[in-house]
């Protein structure tokens, strides 16, 4: 392999403030091939160490309690561990095509695992709340050859779970285990055969170079990001070098973020969300990254804390998702100074306009949005500081971007017509970040149209000034006899009821209509609220008839994917399962039957019903109830199965 690696370069900087698409036109000037020299993310760190040495990179926070003492690592300690982290990998045979698994919470040694393993080889961070199935799925998809993992179960389980894994991967050489920051030496004891202690191992390789030699060009597979995962099989997207660099560079060009800015990211770092634009974006320009323990923002006492923490720290940006923003709203100030933050930001779902109103009414803050998506290396489009958007404007295209709205076609794809500014339709895009496919070439021909564009999934409009609007997902579309209804509509209307915290409107399964809407409310902490006053306030402000809810269903919990997103799957089978109930009491009542005899409605899965019917309850209309649940269950656009038992 070469050793001939480019020359120390400047970190990345904003060339002027971005405040509209001419801005954006203005940087593309410079042909990309000039304005952007940098070939892979273990260049931006060596780029990174030179220009800031000293200065903190990592600030790891033990506990939420703003007075307990941090773990800081400088740009320079972080750039010797990537380098002693990469030549670890290099001497356990991992070469630029094997995959280095990852199965961390929030800590430091989780950037020496992405960076070094990138530098190595090919990184994989794990969601470490998927089954042990999938996370195999996974590692053999990917053919990882080491993982390293957490030495405890404290959080999530991740040391059985890697025990576990590394009896059912075959390609798995190595596990490397990572000591969580408050254990004592020496005390997990000898380790068993195959399995060797992350810091010991480390400190025995070079800090100032790659032993490999590798020169790495921008082409090649930094990392592979799964995506999905909660049901089905996770796929693989592949992300280059290069597409992570563009994502860095793109982000500091719009954002203007430097050295003079910290920034606490309490994304997980097995998301592109958390990886990219909120660390790799953040550490190409100087910026002092805070993580908040090891559960991030699951930890209630970071929540709890967390204007103190912002003020302890003089944090200049907040990122997070809607749900956390909710929950941040419902944390009082109490006397906290948080008037460092010149930049809040959102992304991942789209900003209900009350949470948005809210935030700018107790804290002062307007809450810029973003797009962003594994198969664009973690964004999109963004909103710069100092561009002020309503709620669901998610802002400008990248510089050497390329985006377009399109109707949607019968089946709810991308057509290829054209649709002019203030009409929705599906976003596409070609950018420098698109992924390099999925690692199942047939998924990878599912992403784009058949003339090259991403097909998003994502549904929205232009405005007038260029900016994106988002109203949703196409696969969220609830469509009432053949009438499209944007569940934003109802959401919107909803969550301006002071009493609701978060609402998700999704299709309840119909026989004649095919989809009902109704939609699914928790209630802020201390608020109170019957569902018909729900309804009535939500019918009021829906001014569609189609789209007028069927019914509020007040939740205690709204489930949640592991990055915070509303998961509308789970919903959707909870708003079938309470039609399959209604149509149970129906059939049991029209045959005199009372509630000992009433079938169970369970949930198999989160597409699937299963209705049993308890023949000795039942007794002898047992068959006929049975017949009849057939018959009337079996009209629903949802798959019921009802047994005889």
């Amino acid at each position: 392999m070469s050793t001939n690696h480019p020359p120390i370069a400047a970190p990345f900087t904003a060339s002027f403030p971005i405040r509209s698409e001419a801005d954006i036109r203005r940087l593309e000037e410079t042909p990309l091939a000039e304005a952007l020299t940098v070939r892979s993310t273990y260049e931006i760190f060596r780029n990174s160490a030179a220009a800031f040495g000293d200065k903190t990179a990592l600030t790891f926070l033990r506990t939420g309690n703003p007075d307990d003492a941090p773990i800081r690592w400088s740009y320079a300690q972080l750039m010797n561990g990537i380098h002693q982290t990469a030549n670890l990998l290099h001497r356990l045979g991992v070469g630029p095509d094997d995959a280095v698994a990852i199965l961390l919470p929030g800590c430091l040694e989780y950037h020496l695992a992405l960076w070094g393993g990138a530098a190595a080889g090919i990184a994989q961070p794990l969601n470490p709340l998927l089954t042990d199935e999938k996370l195999v799925s996974l590692m053999k998809a990917g053919r990882a050859k080491v993982l390293i993992a957490y030495g405890n179960d404290v959080e999530s389980g991740m040391w059985s779970k890697a025990m576990r894994l590394r009896e059912q991967v075959p390609s798995l050489t190595t596990v490397l285990r990572v000591a969580p920051h408050d254990e004592a030496p020496g005390s997990p004891g000898a380790l068993p055969a195959g399995v060797l202690d992350f810091v010991t191992e480390r400190a025995k390789e070079p800090a100032d170079h790659l032993a490999s030699g590798r020169d790495i060009q921008s082409s090649d597979i930094a990392a592979y990001f799964h995506t999905g995962g909660t049901t089905g099989a996770p796929k693989l997207a592949r992300h280059s070098h290069g597409a992570q660099v563009f994502t860095a560079w793109a982000s500091i060009k719009l954002t203007g973020q430097s050295a003079k800015d910290t920034s606490i990211n309490g994304y997980p770092l097995f998301h592109v969300a958390g990886v990219l634009p909120a660390s790799l974006a953040l550490l190409s320009a100087g910026v002092e990254m805070i993580i908040p323990t090891p559960s991030l923002l699951r930890n209630k006492e970071v929540v709890a804390n967390y204007w103190r923490l912002v003020e302890k720290y003089r944090a200049t940006s907040l990122s997070a998702v809607p749900t956390v923003l909710a929950a941040l709203a419902n944390v009082p100030l109490a006397g906290a100074d948080i008037s460092s933050i010149h930049y809040c930001r959102t992304g991942a779902a789209v900003l209900p306009p009350e949470l948005a109103a809210r935030f700018e009414r107790l804290f002062g803050l307007h809450v810029h949005e973003s797009l962003g998506m594994t198969e664009m290396a973690g964004i999109s489009t963004i909103t710069p500081p100092g561009v002020n958007g309503p709620a669901g404007c998610v802002g400008f295209r990248l510089p050497y971007a390329q985006m377009r709205i399109v109707a949607l076609d019968s089946n709810g794809n991308a057509s290829d017509r054209d649709l002019p500014p203030g009409e929705q339709g599906m976003v596409l895009f070609k950018s420098p970040n698109v992924f390099s496919g999925f690692v199942d070439p047939a998924d990878t021909a599912k992403a784009f149209t058949a003339d090259g564009w991403l097909a998003t999934g994502d549904l929205g409009w232009l405005d007038d000034e260029g900016r994106l609007n988002l109203s949703g997902r196409s696969k969220d579309l609830i469509i009432r006899s053949g009438h499209n209804i944007d569940p934003k509509v109802i959401e919107d209307a909803l969550g301006a009821h002071p009493a609701v915290q978060l609402c998700a409107a999704v299709g309840a399964p119909d026989a004649y209509a095919g989809e009902l809407p109704v939609v699914f409310a928790t209630l802020a902490p201390g608020a109170s609220a019957t569902e018909a006053e729900l309804l009535a306030f939500t019918g009021e402000r829906v001014d569609e008839a189609p789209a007028k809810p069927k019914s509020v269903i007040v939740i205690e919990h709204m489930p949640m994917t592991n990055v915070g997103k509303i998961y509308k799957p789970q919903l959707r089978a909870m708003a079938a399962r309470k039609v399959a109930e209604s149509i149970v009491d129906e059939a049991c009542a029209s045959l005199g039957l009372d509630e000992a005899a009433r079938p169970r409605v369970e949930t198999d899965g989160e597409s699937a019903l299963k209705v049993v019917v308890d023949a000795a309850a039942a007794g002898a209309q047992a068959a006929q109830l049975h017949a009849q649940l057939q018959q009337v269950l079996g009209r629903l656009p949802f798959k019921t199965q009802v047994v005889l038992q």
